[in-house]
């Protein structure tokens, strides 16, 4: 089994170049998880009762880009069902929160177990995250512009990490060039997106776009996580000319072409690839 590599300019104490290989099987070698859209259809508390089934014990941690079930927050017990399946409690776990996620709102639950805001940064083994709430709208400034402050403070000063990773739930790309807009292959597509109150033009494009674009020339490989998806594509994979990575997936309808993505990290070489897998084939693996 071949995993994509991404290659990257580490940056530390020193700068130095890394040339990235298929991964071999070795002990000091981590997994994360990616899943998007996984609420069970006719079941609105629940997930797709293949995700459920899945080991997620094996995996540092799971990372989920949103709308985990058609109304996650609606009663306490969905949330408590759902730390026992993904263990959204654990730091390295990590839950962007999809419209279906935020509309009913008892959001301090979400912040009670994961214990983390809406919107944060992470960092471990020189891999950073930064969990977006593509939700929050200028009616909210003070939470719209405290977000933005903290992509800009981690985009403009990251140094020691290999790897940015974006958990956003909507798409917001559009306009960035040479990749399909958000909407040919997912559920979303917001155009209009601010990423703060205090310029009406403050489009994903226009502000944090170019901010990962220094990044990434600063030797820091940045990775963009789409997770409103399934309905249409069932995994996304595109490499923008700047070398930024947008990598998608989702489920919908328990349809037999549903993928998840597997992240795999090197820790000694500090390389991390990933690979697209199909749903039912792992959830045959749990039978």
């Amino acid at each position: 089994m071949i995993f994509k590599s991404l290659k990257i300019t580490l940056i530390c104490l020193v700068v130095m170049s890394i040339s990235l290989v298929g991964f071999t099987q070795k002990t000091n070698v981590v997994e994360y998880i990616f899943l998007g859209h996984t609420a069970q259809s006719g079941a609105p508390n629940n997930i797709d009762f293949r995700a459920e089934a899945l080991d997620y014990s094996k995996y540092e941690g799971v990372w989920h880009g949103g709308d985990i079930c058609t109304t996650t927050l609606l009663e306490y017990s969905t949330i408590q069902y759902l730390d026992n399946i993904f263990g959204l409690s654990n730091p390295e776990s990590h839950w962007s929160m999809g419209n279906h996620d935020w509309r009913i709102g008892n959001i301090e639950w979400y912040k009670e177990i994961t214990n983390r805001n809406t919107y944060y940064a992470y960092c471990s083994n020189s891999i950073t995250r930064i969990v977006i709430n593509t939700n929050i709208v200028p009616t909210n400034c003070e939470m719209l512009d405290d977000q933005y402050e903290m992509i800009s403070n981690v985009c403009d000063t990251i140094s020691e990490s290999g790897y940015l990773v974006l958990i956003p739930h909507h798409g917001l790309w559009r306009g960035v060039q040479n990749i399909p807009a958000p909407i040919s292959v997912g559920h979303s597509d917001l155009v209009y997106w601010n990423s703060n109150c205090y310029d009406v033009n403050s489009t994903f494009v226009n502000t944090i776009y170019p901010k990962l674009v220094d990044a990434q020339n600063r030797g820091v490989q940045v990775i963009y996580l789409y997770g409103d998806m399934g309905a249409q594509r069932k995994k996304f994979d595109a490499t923008t000319d700047d070398g930024i990575h947008f990598l998608g997936c989702g489920l919908h309808s328990n349809e037999p072409e549903d993928n998840v993505l597997i992240f795999r990290y090197d820790q000694d070489l500090k390389e991390l690839g990933y690979q697209f897998h199909n749903l039912d084939s792992l959830y045959q693996l749990t039978k």
